[in-house]
């Protein structure tokens, strides 16, 4: 595939053409483009709730896992340690998280989601279905379902490749409408 079989005509309202620096990679391209623009919109629907973009979804874990260790949440998410303490630190100071020495080892810290934060709960529900409708609208039902098989494959792809390469644990458990 070349980046000219990628190309359709732009109109005005459109992103810039394709760098020649990526012609071998245009729809890795697309996908970072993508991603910038999905993570500015979920900046604007979360900013309503007091949460930052990345939050979310360590809220989402707390809310379906309970208590767990600060070093599990910074595995299951996937972040440099120090990005998830800085998370916890703001989210704590907001109320929506607290932490606590771990009884089975006071060298560990839990953190678990606060009572309070279970109305921001529903909030997230509602932010990430604007979200979603905000990403999908010019989607019919078949295309939603498509993209979202096809995305589920690319993320397999590259979590096997991430195993394979690094020995990095991919989340099976945050399996997205896709599947994978």
């Amino acid at each position: 595939m070349t980046a000219e079989s990628v190309r359709e005509p732009r109109s005005a309202t459109q992103c810039a053409a394709v760098p020649s620096a990526v012609l071998d990679g245009p729809v890795s391209h697309a996908i970072s483009r993508v991603s910038r623009l999905h993570r500015i919109a979920a900046g604007r629907v979360l900013r309503n709730l007091g949460l930052h973009p990345g939050q979310e979804f360590l809220m989402m874990h707390l809310w379906d896992s309970g208590a767990v260790r600060q070093s599990e949440l910074i595995k299951a998410l996937g972040l440099d340690p120090s990005t998830v303490t800085k998370m916890l630190q703001r989210l704590e100071l907001s109320g929506h998280v607290r932490r606590s020495p771990d009884p089975a080892d006071r060298r560990a810290s839990l953190v678990e989601a606060t009572e309070a934060s279970r109305g921001l709960l529903v909030e997230v529900r509602r932010a990430w279905g604007e979200l979603e409708r905000q990403t999908l609208d010019d989607l019919d039902a078949a295309e939603r379902t498509e993209l979202a098989r096809l995305l589920g494959k690319v993320e397999a792809t590259l979590c096997t490749e991430l195993t394979r390469a690094f020995g990095a644990e991919c989340d099976a458990t945050d399996k997205g409408p896709g599947g994978c």
